[in-house]
């Protein structure tokens, strides 16, 4: 089973260090997340059923924000980092831009 952790933010939501999750996509891992948490759906997904501006999500080291897909799949042993994503502050120049987060739609 995968293992979902979260920010500090949402700790207050979530009893335990990390939740085990089910399912071979995010998509289905998150909605195991909320069959288990109903209180978290409305602070990671807004409702369009898309994954919120200001979150983001690791899955084994790869960024998922709010422009990816939800469809990307996860492993039994992966890991699933939830957070806010900050935004806002100086414009980066050009040459420390982010890499771009991962599109699963492929």
């Amino acid at each position: 089973m995968a293992q979902m952790f979260f920010t500090q933010h949402l700790r207050r939501l979530v009893a335990h260090e990390y939740v085990d999750v089910q399912g071979a996509t995010l998509r289905a891992a998150l909605g195991d997340l909320f069959l288990q948490l109903p209180a978290l759906r409305s602070y990671i997904l807004d409702d369009q059923d898309r994954l919120r501006q200001h979150v983001c999500i690791f899955v084994d080291d790869e960024r998922i924000d709010f422009r990816g897909s939800l469809d990307c799949e996860i492993a039994p042993e992966s890991e699933i980092y939830v957070m806010q994503a900050l935004s806002g502050g100086k414009t980066w120049p050009i040459a420390l831009l982010p890499e771009p987060a991962r599109d699963c739609s492929s």
